[in-house]
C-alpha cells in the first residue's frame, strides 16, 4: 500500500515531542562521538565523549595525545582500546590529510580510518547540516517494518530511503527513528498498539493484533 510519508513524519514527532534535531557547531566531536557510539549505550557515549574533549579538544592534541590516556578516557564507551586506537588513527589522519579540519563531503569522510557510511553520514547531518540519511540499525528496522524499503542491508536502506523521502525531510529523519525506536518500535516487542503509524505499517497488518 501506498505510504503516506508525511504524515508518518508528523506521528514520529509527535510521539517523541520535546526531542528535536541538534546540530553541532563542532563536525570532529560529532565524528568522534559517532565513533564511540558503536555498540553502547547513548549515556555511555555522552560520558566517554565528554572525558575526551574536557582533556583534548582538537584532532591535533588527540593525534598527540599517548594512546593510554585516549583509552582511560574513553573506556565508558565500552571497546575501549579498539576505539582509542580508532579515534587516535583518525585524527592523525584528519590532521595529515586536512589540516585538522574535519572534510565535509561524503567520499572523503569514508577515506578515514574505520568510518563507514552511517558515521560519515552523521558528521553530514549533525555536524554541517547537510542533507543526507545515517541508517543505524533503528532507521533499517523501522523502515523494513514500515514498508518505506524492502531491505537487506543498511547501505540498500540509504538508497532506498533517498528515492522514497523527500529531501528536505533527510537531516530529521535519523533522529525521529532512532528516538521512536527507541520508545515505541522496539527491536524486541514493538509497542504496536501505542504506535501512531500502525496504520500504514506492513509489521502490524501483516499480523493479528487486539483491537
Amino acid at each position: 500500500m501506498p505510504k503516506d510519508i508525511s504524515a508518518i513524519l508528523r506521528a514520529m514527532k509527535k510521539a517523541v515531542q520535546g526531542s528535536s534535531v541538534v546540530l553541532s557547531k563542532d563536525p570532529f566531536m560529532v565524528l568522534i562521538a559517532t565513533v564511540l557510539s558503536q555498540r553502547t549505550r547513548d549515556a555511555n557515549t555522552a560520558l566517554a565523549t565528554d572525558q575526551l574533549f574536557e582533556r583534548y579538544s582538537t584532532a591535533g592534541e588527540i593525534a598527540a595525545a599517548p594512546l593510554a590516556d585516549i583509552r582511560k578516557l574513553v573506556r565508558p564507551a565500552g571497546f575501549y582500546k579498539v576505539k582509542a586506537k580508532r579515534v587516535k588513527e583518525i585524527s592523525a589522519r584528519i590532521v595529515e590529510k586536512n589540516g585538522g579540519v574535519v572534510p565535509s563531503d561524503l567520499e572523503s569522510l569514508v577515506s578515514l580510518p574505520g568510518v563507514g557510511r552511517k558515521t560519515a553520514n552523521c558528521v553530514l547531518v549533525y555536524g554541517f547540516g547537510v542533507e543526507a540519511i545515517p541508517v543505524d540499525v533503528h532507521v533499517h528496522r523501522i523502515s523494513n517494518r514500515v514498508g518505506l524499503v524492502k531491505t537487506a542491508s543498511p547501505e540498500q536502506t540509504e538508497a532506498a530511503l533517498e528515492k522514497a523521502i523527500p529531501k528536505k525531510h533527510w537531516i530529521e529523519l535519523n533522529h525521529l527513528m532512532v528516538k521512536y525506536g527507541q520508545a515505541v518500535c522496539l527491536p524486541r516487542n514493538p509497542k504496536c498498539m501505542q504506535c501512531e503509524i500502525r496504520r500504514q505499517c506492513n509489521y502490524f497488518l501483516a499480523k493479528p493484533h487486539p483491537m
